[in-house]
Formats: structure tokens, C-alpha cells, sequence
């Protein structure tokens, strides 16, 4: 008895490429669309910060971090500042007696942001980006800023961000280009705490 040898048919196999065809390009959507909202979370970011400040200025007539009678317009806990009118300390910093270390007590003592008000918990109290970085803020005028050449009153760091997103966001709040701009972007390796790293253009997609 003759055994005959049976496959797939060209229209069957047509059929699969296809499905398979349809199942990548809804992942690669699906991971396009999550992309994008990671970069917009991100922007988000950057744009609650300043209403913040001017929300808590708006209730309290003084600066976040700054308010030297926190204690009196928040709660009793929270860390008074010293009232010179700008933020002291660096962005990242681990000392929560630093002015920009109670900024993130103080507008989340005023009902502006959400996050623990225990100014004493140093780690994990400053709030994350999409990417599980850390979100700061320091006065522009500081002799070493987070990025040389970097102007403006405040400067919000945001830190672990992906080359691609970065690239993204600075279309979407910027100029697009990297190194100069309202925005910058630095390597993480080589920064140092205090010393004022150089802003580039060649940014990594990774």
C-alpha cells in the first residue's frame, strides 16, 4: 500500500505568515504605544513641579523647602526652612535637613503632590519617573549646577532615563536637541554630586 505525504498547502502557509505577520506588528504597536506613555508621563513630570511651587506660593507666600513657618502653614512635623527665598541643597541629595530634600514634605503636606511626609525617610522619599528614577529640584544660580551652562531659577532633574524617551521628551518640551535648550541631557556615568556635567547630544537609544 502506497502512503501519501501530506504538508502544509501554499494557501495554508500563506494563512499562518499572515497571523504571524498580524501578531508582530500588534506587539510592536503595543510596545509603541507603551513608549509613548512612558515619555508623556515623564512630561508630565516636568510640568507638575512648577505648578507645585506656584500652588504652594499661591497658598502660603513662600517657597516650598523654603518656607521658614512650614511647621505653622502644613503640620507640626514638617522641617522648617530658612527663608532666604531659594531652595539650598542639591537636587539628589541624602541629607533631609537640605532645603530641596523638605521641598517634597512640604507640597505634599499642602495636599499639592502625593508621597510620604516623614522628611526623616531619606530613601526612597523622593518621587520616581516611569523609568523608576529619581525626580528632584535645586536652585538654578548654584556654582555647579546638575548640567553646565543649564539656566533658569529652578532646574528639575529627573534621573535613569532611557536615551530614547529622552530624545522624545526634548521634542516634546524642547528644542530637540540635547545639549543645548530649556532642556539637557547628561550621561549618568562620570556625574558627580556638586560638579556640573557637561550636556550632550549624543544621547544612546538603549
Amino acid at each position: 500500500m502506497k502512503k501519501q505525504q501530506t504538508g502544509f498547502t501554499l494557501i495554508e502557509l500563506a494563512i499562518v505568515l499572515v497571523i504571524i505577520g498580524l501578531l508582530l506588528g500588534g506587539v510592536l504597536k503595543g510596545q509603541e504605544l507603551i513608549n509613548s506613555a512612558k515619555v508623556k508621563n515623564m512630561a508630565t513630570d516636568f510640568r507638575n513641579i512648577p505648578i507645585y511651587i506656584y500652588g504652594y506660593q499661591d497658598k502660603y507666600r513662600a517657597l516650598p523647602g523654603d518656607d521658614s513657618s512650614a511647621a505653622t502653614h502644613t503640620a507640626a512635623n514638617a522641617v522648617n526652612g530658612n527663608g532666604n527665598g531659594q531652595l539650598d541643597g542639591r537636587w539628589n541629595t541624602a541629607t533631609p535637613a537640605d532645603e530641596t530634600h523638605t521641598f517634597w514634605q512640604h507640597v505634599r503636606l499642602a495636599g499639592l503632590a502625593p508621597g510620604a511626609t516623614d522628611n526623616a525617610l531619606a530613601a526612597d522619599f523622593y518621587p520616581k519617573n516611569a523609568d523608576g528614577g529619581n525626580i528632584g529640584i535645586e536652585a538654578g544660580r548654584i556654582v555647579t549646577p546638575a548640567i553646565a551652562a543649564i539656566a533658569g531659577t529652578y532646574v528639575i532633574c529627573s534621573q535613569g532615563i532611557l536615551g530614547k524617551y529622552v530624545k522624545q521628551l526634548d521634542i516634546t518640551l524642547d528644542n530637540g536637541d540635547t545639549a543645548t535648550g530649556a532642556m539637557m541631557a547628561t550621561p549618568v556615568t562620570g556625574y558627580a554630586l556638586g560638579a556640573a556635567a557637561t550636556a550632550t547630544a549624543a544621547i544612546v537609544d538603549g
